[in-house]
């Protein structure tokens, strides 16, 4: 049974299928290549974990497009969430003259 879902070959995350467990190891597919991940945090389902580095202020991407911005370093194997992600997309403040 597959544990986690990678969407596109782009993604530097994927999402979790079923509730994982912090020190657990998950193999996923990512468009071809199998990458195996020991997870550094609970991460439940739905939710998502880093399966490649990803520095502050880069991109996070999920169906091959991004979805966010980190807004600290996220190692593999972290989750990631609104903790250490930020929306680029409804994103009110900018563009706001004061």
């Amino acid at each position: 049974m597959r544990k986690a879902l990678v969407i596109h070959r782009r993604d530097n995350v994927a999402t979790a299928l079923t509730d994982l467990s912090k020190d657990e190891e998950v193999v996923v597919d990512a468009g071809g290549e199998e990458i195996k991940v020991t997870l550094l945090d609970d991460i439940p389902f739905g939710h998502k974990f880093a399966i490649k580095e990803i520095g502050m202020g880069e991109y996070v991407i999920k169906y091959g497009e991004v979805i966010g911005r980190a807004t600290a370093p996220i190692k593999v194997g972290e989750h990631v969430h609104v903790h250490n992600v930020e929306s680029l997309r409804g994103r009110g403040d900018w563009g706001v003259k004061k």
